[in-house]
């Protein structure tokens, strides 16, 4: 016989990291230096926290273009960004839409649910300029809770 927990004592709520003004621009850029490798970070700049919708700036190595690799790592923080930076992938689903331009990329990402420790998130990559999207990845995270 399994366990039925009513829908109000359930933590569902459709939330972001920075739905409250806890958490800003300056707070989350600090955390995600913190909790991610110097080669992953790509000059990471958090450029919008708010509502549900986090907006990441990503600049390429010098010389180098964007791999498929450095978009994965791209996707992985930026879902970190909006689920919580020590939040960890379990599950991880991409398409690849198109090829990057050699010029930074944007990262929207945001929480589409939440449920106990698990959140549901997605992130879309764009080139250069939010118009036409390159990468869009869908996520289950664990969260660790509060």
């Amino acid at each position: 016989m399994a366990l039925k927990v009513p829908r109000y004592a359930r933590d569902d709520t459709v939330v972001g990291l920075c739905d409250s003004a806890s958490v800003t621009e300056e707070e989350l850029q600090t955390a995600l230096e913190k909790a991610t490798p110097e080669r992953e970070r790509y000059e990471l700049f958090v450029e919008e926290c708010q509502d549900q919708d986090i907006r990441v700036r990503f600049s390429p190595a010098k010389g180098e273009g964007w791999s498929m690799p450095a978009l994965l790592a791209v996707v992985h923080l930026s879902l970190r960004a909006a689920a919580g930076v020590e939040a960890e992938i379990t599950h991880l689903n991409v398409t690849k839409i198109r090829g990057a331009q050699q010029a930074d990329v944007l990262a929207l990402s945001r929480v589409i649910r939440r449920d106990r420790g698990i959140v549901h998130a997605e992130a879309w990559l764009f080139s250069h300029a939010v118009v036409e999207p390159i990468v869009h990845a869908t996520a289950t995270l664990s969260s660790p809770r509060p």
